[in-house]
């Protein structure tokens, strides 16, 4: 099992409409390209978070397939979509792990 975690620290101002448009918009269509099994939403406690909220945004696949489709087929244009909505509202990094 894959878990394709993006880890997101976004504005305070910001955070609550963020996540709003997660569930609402950009989730359901990460979802929608039938590459992930289910995911899960998170946020990170014990961060100081006066310069910003910080999520763990993890998407479960079965296959390490259906990721690396995912990251070449879906991703940049999800990627451009949730950028030009949260521009300079946000930093994130994205990392690959395998359940053991």
């Amino acid at each position: 099992m894959i878990v394709y975690n993006v880890t997101v620290k976004v504005d305070v101002d910001s955070h609550e409409d963020w996540i709003k448009w997660m569930k609402e918009t950009h989730v359901p269509e990460v979802m929608n390209t039938e590459m992930f099994d289910s995911y899960r939403m998170c946020r990170i406690l014990g961060q100081d978070e006066s310069d910003g909220v910080t999520f763990s945004v993890q998407y479960v696949s079965k296959t390490l397939d259906n990721y690396h489709r995912y990251v070449h087929i879906h991703g940049p244009e999800l990627q451009k979509r949730h950028k030009a909505e949260w521009d300079g509202k946000y930093v994130s990094f994205r990392t690959v792990m395998e359940v053991i």
